[in-house]
């Protein structure tokens, strides 16, 4: 049974190499080698952190920082963004839209799946060990675990020495 309506396809992206990695592997590998009969709409997410848990609320003096710090973040949800579209765009890939949303990446990512009904989710892996992991916590992680859909976590090689 055919439908003329194209799967969702989410992909979290970061200012991060592993992101980067995975957004041209996926490109690459699932969505540009069928240019005349693309199954998949992208949507390319960034999950902004919030000025609050940037700059934490402590001391005089924080009027001053918060407006100079949120246009930071906006800088580089900007440039993040702006790379991740390019990327799409030399790799023909021309149904994608952004979407910039603050918050945690692991529940911005998790409802972005929800609110598009999205048939796959794409993330990154930074690689950490059993430690890191733990004490910072695991964004492909968790929405391996909580997503409503396939996740699909790229893993960028490691170089041998």
């Amino acid at each position: 049974m055919a439908s003329s309506t194209k799967q969702v396809m989410v992909i979290g992206v970061d200012d991060s190499e592993y992101s980067t990695y995975a957004l041209e592997w996926t490109l690459d590998h699932l969505v540009a080698p069928l240019p005349n009969n693309p199954i998949f709409k992208i949507v390319l997410v960034y999950a902004k952190p919030s000025v609050a848990t940037t700059v934490g609320f402590v001391g005089p003096g924080i009027g001053e920082v918060i407006p100079v710090v949120d246009a930071d973040l906006k800088r580089t949800a900007a440039k993040v963004t702006d790379r991740a579209k390019e990327l799409c765009v030399q790799k023909s890939v021309t149904d994608v839209t952004v979407e910039v949303i603050e918050g945690d990446a692991r529940n911005v990512l998790c409802d972005v799946v929800e609110k598009h009904h999205a048939s796959i989710l794409v993330v990154g892996s930074h690689g950490y060990g059993a430690i890191k992991r733990a004490v910072l916590g695991s964004v492909s992680d968790y929405c391996a675990h909580h997503a409503h859909c396939t996740v699909m976590i790229v893993k960028k090689p490691k170089t041998k020495h």
